[in-house]
């Protein structure tokens, strides 16, 4: 029962963040397809209920990480308008190789999803094996792995790291 439990909350929030919308008819209809994505996913196996984010030290760093991903998405957006609106910048786009500090699979999940949001660089694969990520970047400065790890997943993997995620 716990979860089933875990996943109708992950599915409500789901739900509550992609209509954003609190009519009852939203919330109804939310609560009806959570359950049924819950009696159907249960069985798959252990799933963490969104209760465990709220651990203090968890919280500090998940704060810190959201702090972390908007800046860059931020800059990486207006970086990226002034390459578009400026066509006399080159662009220097490619394929990049990088390590990974993280294994698990809800941590390599939320490093390449919040590394993608930010425009700079979208993950493209990974080699669980070799602990690599593979991303496509609009602006390559250097072939570094290790310059290119602090730059682009470094800082998530780092307060990924401190949640205990």
């Amino acid at each position: 029962m716990s979860r089933w439990w875990a996943i109708f909350w992950w599915a409500y929030l789901v739900w509550t963040v992609l209509s954003w919308t609190l009519s009852a008819e939203q919330v109804i209809v939310g609560l009806a397809l959570s359950a049924l994505t819950a009696s159907v996913c249960a069985r798959l196996g252990p799933a963490a209920g969104p209760w465990t984010l709220l651990r203090p030290r968890r919280i500090a760093a998940l704060v810190r990480l959201a702090g972390i991903v908007v800046a860059r998405v931020v800059v990486a957006n207006a970086r990226l308008s002034r390459r578009i609106w400026s066509p006399h910048i080159p662009l220097r786009s490619g394929m990049l190789i990088v390590p990974t500090g993280v294994s698990g699979d809800a941590a390599l999940a939320t490093v390449g999803v919040l590394t993608s949001v930010i425009v700079d660089s979208q993950l493209v694969d990974l080699d669980r094996d070799r602990r690599q990520l593979q991303y496509h970047a609009v602006w390559i400065d250097l072939a570094e792995a290790r310059h290119n790890h602090d730059r682009i997943n470094g800082p998530v993997e780092r307060q990924l790291l401190r949640a205990g995620l």
